[in-house]
């Protein structure tokens, strides 16, 4: 069966959470709390969980508290199952193009997803997809790995050279070494969990209460 749970570049994480990648790495080699999985290349995948962690400390480390002593705090939260949950709110963006090469996947991806609020555009092959990227420049594109006869990695790697759009790749292999080195910003696997994908999609855009900035 399929892991259809999502994980994350150390890159977006870092963008989600305003904290340097570098920053991140210096938090796991020091305190070894929250350790990312590494793929074969060296890549690390963090979880939602980890990345709700590492919002933890980063929120507690911009009020004023030592990175240790927020770590510290972390574990003992972890140890007693305790609420790592910060107050967010944002509203939804706009603009997600998604790139699929099954009617059925990409109907049912699209329902989900305008039901959350979003702006989405299918584009059922690759030339397609350029085209509408083009068009209307989203703010995250979901590209199916195998489109048009796996034209899908050179899609993200075209997408990711713009510099504005995030990728989350998804594919009915496991492919997320080669994802992550095409530049995707995050890897699911199909057949897709709806309602995962959707958290997957909400934790990219910074518009779920895990990876969103604090509200006012």
């Amino acid at each position: 069966m399929a892991n259809s749970t999502p994980v994350y570049s150390i890159g977006t994480v870092a963008e989600m959470l305003e904290v340097a990648p570098g920053t991140l790495r210096t938090w796991e080699d020091r305190y070894k709390l929250v350790t990312p999985e590494r793929t074969s290349g060296g890549h690390r995948l963090y979880s939602r969980d980890q990345i709700e962690q590492l919002r933890f400390i980063a929120s507690k480390v911009a009020e004023g508290m030592q990175p240790g002593e927020a770590h510290r705090l972390l574990a003992e939260r972890m140890a007693t199952g305790a609420s790592l949950s910060v107050p967010a709110s944002r509203s939804p963006s706009l603009g997600i193009l998604l790139a699929e090469r099954d009617p059925n996947s990409a109907k049912l991806a699209d329902y989900f997803l305008r039901t959350e609020g979003y702006d989405v555009v299918v584009a059922m092959g690759a030339e397609a997809a350029e085209a509408a990227f083009k068009a209307g420049k989203p703010q995250l594109a979901i590209i199916d790995l195998l489109i048009s006869d796996g034209l899908g990695l050179a899609l993200c790697r075209k997408i990711k050279e713009d510099g504005q759009t995030r990728v989350l790749a998804i594919s009915t292999l496991s492919r997320r070494q080669a994802a992550l080195d095409a530049g995707a910003d995050a890897f699911l696997q199909k057949p897709l969990d709806p309602l995962q994908l959707v958290s997957t999609v909400r934790d990219i855009l910074r518009t779920s209460v895990v990876t969103a900035r604090s509200a006012p």
